[in-house]
């Protein structure tokens, strides 16, 4: 593992704990908000992927995960304010 894939991997893990007040409280980020971050995060772990550094993919994958988390939540969210 070279000192860049630890570099890439924890600026990722940082961002998931940062991300975990936001999943676990009831104020959420906009769902675009997240779905484009997510997706972003996502094209970031295929990168890694190819760039033949795994480690780092894993932990940007994770963060992909952390925001689809954070978009469903609010899609459930906003689905059951139209309810009331």
């Amino acid at each position: 593992m070279h000192w860049q894939e630890i570099v890439l991997t924890i600026g990722q893990l940082v961002f998931i704990i940062a991300l975990l007040p936001s999943i676990l409280s009831k104020d959420k980020p906009e769902i675009w908000t997240s779905i484009l971050t997510g997706t972003v995060a996502l094209s970031i772990a295929i990168t890694y992927i190819t760039m033949s550094i795994p480690i780092a993919a894993i932990s940007a994958f994770l963060n992909f995960v952390a925001w689809s988390i954070l978009a469903i939540q609010k899609y459930k969210q906003n689905h059951k304010t139209s309810k009331s």
